[in-house]
């Protein structure tokens, strides 16, 4: 004890030196977007590389489970190749709609390298960035459903904020006759997510799908997200009910970002 005293005693004036160096940091990062940028990248480079090896010495450990999720992506893309015309273009799949005949959504094949699911604001880490045409607020979904909203780039590597993230907010919607609320999460259950603001008049059951709503530029209407495991009895104009998620989010490997080639265009149109 004597010895820790005598340490703090010697080194007092060092320690204080390093406690207002963090909280000079600390106002910069917050106050500053700049400086808070640049910081979020470098960190996003430096971890990206570790967990990259982290992830390398243990991916085989799912391959199993990864080849089940492969089998099954395969026949849904069979089968959606009756509905859109689909081309290849190198790395990315272009999909195209065949009513219209335009390029709507290119998707790029990415790998999660970091995964949290456990905390109240969740995010997870890709090996896709600048480079790869990744920018900020596109989708990423897997075979299952959806995972999160693009949230901040480097060169090689994207942040994504998950959607058991507290901040996080899609538009969904019932499958079966596409009232449209808001999904959201309460922290509690990474299995389960909740729909808000459903119109009282929608008819509810357990086991209803719901899916994207595509009232945004982010998310194609139709990517599926869960079932109605809870609905709320009560009487309030909230009117929630609980989704068990499709995707097991404690046990994720590879993504795809969605790009909405019409953003910019329907972002103009909006703002005017």
């Amino acid at each position: 004890m004597q010895q820790i005293i005598y340490f703090f005693q010697k080194f007092k004036y060092f320690l204080f030196f390093l406690l207002l160096e963090c909280i000079a940091l600390a106002f910069t990062f917050s106050n500053l977007n700049f400086h808070k940028s640049k910081f979020v990248n470098s960190a996003n480079t430096i971890t990206g590389g570790i967990y990259t090896t982290l992830t390398n010495t243990s991916e085989y450990l799912n391959l199993k489970e990864q080849n089940k999720i492969l089998a099954i992506e395969n026949n849904q893309l069979k089968n959606l190749l009756f509905q859109k015309k689909t081309f290849k273009t190198g790395k990315d799949s272009v999909i195209v709609d065949s009513l219209k005949n335009y390029q709507k959504y290119t998707f790029t094949s990415s790998k999660i390298i970091k995964n949290d699911y456990a905390k109240l604001f969740n995010f997870l880490l890709i090996d896709k960035g600048d480079k790869d045409g990744i920018a900020k607020e596109m989708a990423v979904i897997n075979s299952r459903g959806i995972i999160g909203i693009t949230d901040n780039t480097s060169s090689n590597y994207t942040r994504v904020q998950s959607i058991l993230n507290r901040n996080s907010r899609i538009n969904a919607r019932l499958k079966n006759n596409f009232y449209f609320g808001t999904l959201r999460w309460d922290g509690k259950d990474y299995k389960t997510v909740q729909l808000h603001d459903i119109p009282r008049q929608a008819s509810l059951k357990i086991g209803d799908t719901i899916e994207t709503g595509g009232k945004s530029t982010i998310f194609p209407e139709g990517i599926p997200i869960g079932i109605v495991s809870k609905i709320n009895q009560g009487t309030t104009a909230n009117n929630k009910v609980d989704v068990k998620l499709f995707n097991d989010m404690s046990n994720l490997g590879y993504v795809y970002v969605i790009k909405n080639l019409h953003k910019q265009e329907i972002q103009v149109l909006e703002n005017e």
